[in-house]
């Protein structure tokens, strides 16, 4: 019998319910870069080497009573420039969890991005 593995992340999209909003967002704030092509009801940027897209809620996802969508879920994003990414989105008065902090992939910090969902991005 053939041993079939799972080879990591293919494809990473958040589910929201203004998805026009959520990519303006993403591409203002965070500078993404829509891919060439999206599927109906959603934006694919071109991030590498993962597709990231945001996207309408699937069918039997309710995303009004959830105050933390993907709680338990760590998505880190990455950038050359941590600390002036941060700065940026303070500027911007998004949401920031608090200051730039050493990690072991580097300079990183949390905000809140559209629709509630926390993430990070680290690097620089």
């Amino acid at each position: 019998m053939t041993t079939v593995a799972v080879e990591g992340p293919d494809f990473i999209a958040l589910q929201v319910t203004d998805v026009p909003a959520a990519a303006a967002f993403f591409e203002e704030h965070l500078g993404l870069r829509r891919a060439p092509a999206s599927p109906p009801g959603a934006v694919v940027f071109a991030t590498s080497p993962v597709p990231f897209a945001v996207r309408e809620p699937l069918p039997g996802t309710d995303l009004s009573g959830d105050a933390v969508p993907g709680l338990g879920v760590a998505l880190w994003l990455r950038t050359g420039d941590a600390p002036a990414l941060h700065a940026r989105l303070v500027a911007a008065g998004v949401e920031v969890a608090g200051p730039v902090q050493d990690s072991p992939f580097g300079p990183m910090f949390t905000f809140t991005g559209p629709g509630g969902y926390r993430l990070t991005v680290h690097g620089g």
